[in-house]
């Protein structure tokens, strides 16, 4: 294990030691910090996917609203 240094503003730390008073803060802190590796990296994964799906858009095929309306005649029975 390693041991990390963060600068809190003195009211998050006091209100971090009242509220977690008597549980293991060491553990809370790296759970708190396994998350925000969680949420940046879904967040990632949602940049990527959002760029894949805007680059697809530019290469589909135009189609007009007659050959919407055809496709759905052919479509039906």
């Amino acid at each position: 294990m390693t041991a990390i240094q963060f600068k809190v503003p003195d009211q998050v730390e006091q209100a971090f030691n009242a509220v977690f008073a008597d549980q293991d803060k060491d553990a809370i802190i790296a759970d708190l910090m396994r998350q925000a590796i969680a949420r940046a990296e879904s967040q990632g994964q949602r940049h990527k996917a959002i760029s894949r799906i805007l680059d697809r858009r530019t290469r589909a095929p135009i189609r007009t609203e007659a050959d919407i309306a055809a496709a759905r005649r052919e479509g039906r029975p």
